[in-house]
């Protein structure tokens, strides 16, 4: 694609989407040139799904570029992103939670993270239960974690034409996330919505969508 679709694109999406909802454009197996125009289009919010690719990017471009994690991390993979991800998009267990924290203190940083919530019918997906995730938010080890900041829920529906099944898994998670709201003020962050369900995903509550396909065209995949 090249880079006036590209900066077409993104503004297409920021025109037709509310002031409160944040863009993460997904750049995943793109080469750091596609990034590059985006970012040259103004565009700062960037979604990986593999930490090797992800910090190799880091490596190559601009540093003010804000990096989100959105792929399943492994507790061995931390100690690449700690001292510049802006988010981590996918903490599914406290283990996780407990590394990224060991790993902020070394940074001397608070690393943002979301929880990744289980919506989908789909086995493939990651993500933990409703009730795992309130046992967690509300363990008294979680509260030593001082390096680390939950920021919000993070979910994908399952893979269907069914728009109605799509729109009931968002819609859960957001009354899920209005819940834990009341009782954890630094919630901020709804992310769901990817490029075939973003629209269903705002209409449901969501105020961070990653989007690739629609902004970047047609991914490679590997």
């Amino acid at each position: 694609m090249n880079s006036n679709q590209i900066c077409q694109n993104i503004k297409r999406i920021k025109e037709n989407i509310s002031a409160n909802v944040q863009l993460i454009a997904v750049s995943k197996t793109k080469p750091v040139e596609d990034i590059l125009t985006a970012y040259n289009c103004g565009h700062r919010d960037f979604g990986e799904n593999k930490v090797q690719e992800m910090t190799a990017k880091y490596e190559a471009l601009p540093k003010d570029i804000r990096w989100h994690l959105i792929g399943h991390l492994q507790r061995n993979k931390v100690k690449y992103i700690a001292s510049f991800v802006h988010l981590i998009h996918s903490v599914d267990n406290f283990k996780l939670l407990k590394e990224i924290n060991k790993q902020a203190i070394k940074h001397n940083r608070v690393i943002p993270v979301l929880l990744q919530i289980k919506i989908a019918k789909e086995d493939t997906k990651f993500g933990m239960s409703f009730q795992q995730a309130e046992e967690l938010l509300n363990s008294e080890e979680i509260k030593e974690f001082k390096n680390i900041k939950i920021s919000g829920l993070m979910g994908m529906a399952t893979h269907t034409n069914e728009k109605g099944t799509i729109a009931c898994e968002f819609q859960s998670l957001k009354n899920f996330f209005d819940k834990l709201k009341k009782t954890n003020p630094n919630f901020q962050y709804l992310s769901m919505g990817m490029s075939g369900d973003y629209k269903i995903a705002i209409e449901n509550g969501s105020n961070m969508i990653r989007l690739g396909s629609v902004i970047f065209g047609v991914r490679n995949y590997q």
